[in-house]
């Protein structure tokens, strides 16, 4: 792997590690769950991390044919994308609830359901527009590099196993977490967020000055 590999790796695992955020989902995993036997929500949550790996690996897949459906260029899809990342990061660094993911009243109507692991958990609390967003254009960033390629569909793999593990163990991290301690860390993990969404913003508008030099 050369450098320029281990640093997209790098850029690749954070983004979408961050923008999936399944720290945030467990007080929202423990209200929706909240009458279930133990064993019922451990099988809520691989359902739950089984969804988003597949939704998430379907879009990073898919998302050329998408731009060619649509008509969307790369640039106005990073630009998008990062602006929609930025206002997620936002909400973190401010350790509110963000309304990209769930509204209140989604997760309100949730609670009354028999199933809730693919919504609202997995779409679109886990695998929202944010971090469909992101693979995608780390898809294209990547632009079927095999190494980079790989570090994409690694970093939602280990993500959705993050995600499993966290949730099934939301109870214990209930109680040896405080609240503080998950403000702090998703304070951080907002900053952090941030600045990967700057960083999609100028890449497209990279992309798209080249094209629109020389129009009035």
């Amino acid at each position: 792997m050369s450098s320029e590999d281990i640093k997209f790796a790098v850029v690749a695992m954070s983004a979408v590690f961050f923008v999936v955020d399944p720290l945030a989902a467990i007080p929202i995993f423990l209200t929706i769950t909240s009458g279930d036997l133990t064993e019922a929500k451990k099988r809520i949550a691989a359902r739950t991390s089984l969804a988003v790996l597949i939704t998430l690996t379907t879009f990073a897949l898919a998302g050329g044919l998408i731009f060619k459906a649509f008509g969307i260029s790369l640039g106005a899809f990073k630009i998008a994308g990062g602006l929609m990342i930025f206002l997620m990061a936002v909400d973190m660094m401010r350790a509110q609830p963000s309304p990209t993911r769930s509204t209140a009243e989604e997760q309100e109507e949730s609670v009354n359901k028999d199933d809730v692991a693919i919504v609202p958990m997995a779409i679109p609390m886990l695998s929202g527009p944010g971090a469909i967003a992101t693979v995608m254009v780390l898809m294209s960033r990547a632009a079927w590099k095999p190494v980079q390629v790989v570090s994409v569909f690694f970093a939602i793999a280990s993500t959705a196993l993050a995600t499993w593990l966290l949730l099934r163990a939301s109870a214990h991290a209930e109680r040896v977490l405080s609240k503080t301690t998950i403000r702090v860390v998703e304070r951080i993990m907002g900053l952090l967020l941030a600045a990967i969404a700057v960083e999609f913003v100028i890449g497209g508008l990279r992309d798209l000055l080249p094209t629109m030099q020389g129009h009035p």
